[in-house]
């Protein structure tokens, strides 16, 4: 069954911590991004200045150049999953091993242009595949449904693969994308810039199931 996963992205501990008290009462698994400034062009608030809840269901999308720099930082949080970029620096193989050693589900996420067959010498090691069709470091983007066909392309590489979708997702195509393979749909600006984020969280879970 596929899952509605509110986006909490933020430059500053002040907007942050906003943006997660408001979604934890509401939803049960978060899409925490963390930022370096480098890969993406924002950088997000240290760690420790953000109030994580311990009775959530957590993943990380983890825009690093160097993903290794924070890797250590994010298993002491205790995620469910941690992704990394595919264009990102260092050793995959390393990284899902480490986070493999500490229970924690191993992600990679691709870029629009980055073509879906780039992780199939990796494809054994990945829990969950992030089709990206954002703006890196923003809420917003488009979703770009051209895209969709990697959700496929995964499912038949690999049937029990978990994917995502980051970017754009709203009331006007959650259902498609659903639809088209993808089981997470992480949503940002449609939920944390609504008059209303919980009313809107549940028109999309409506919408999907």
């Amino acid at each position: 069954m596929a899952v509605i996963c509110p986006a909490v992205l933020a430059t500053n501990p002040k907007s942050y911590n906003k943006q997660l008290v408001e979604v934890e009462t509401f939803a049960d698994r978060l899409h925490l991004d963390v930022m370096d400034g480098q890969f993406a062009p924002t950088r997000s608030p240290e760690l420790g200045d953000v109030a994580l809840p311990t009775d959530k269901v957590i993943d990380f999308h983890v825009m690093y150049e160097d993903p290794l720099e924070i890797l250590d930082e994010l298993i002491a949080c205790k995620p469910h999953l941690v992704i990394v970029h595919a264009e990102a620096q260092g050793s995959f193989a390393k990284i899902a091993q480490k986070l493999h050693d500490h229970g924690i589900k191993a992600g990679v996420a691709l870029l629009a242009k980055t073509p879906i067959d780039t992780i199939q010498p990796a494809l054994e090691l990945i829990d969950h595949v992030l089709i990206f069709s954002g703006d890196l470091g923003t809420f917003g983007g488009t979703a770009d449904l051209t895209l969709a066909d990697k959700a496929e392309w995964c499912k038949e590489m690999k049937p029990d693969i978990e994917v995502g979708w980051d970017g754009g997702v709203d009331d006007t195509n959650a259902r498609e994308l659903v639809e088209a393979g993808v089981d997470v749909l992480n949503v940002g600006g449609f939920i944390q810039k609504a008059k209303n984020p919980k009313e809107s969280y549940q028109r999309l879970q409506n919408l999907i199931h």
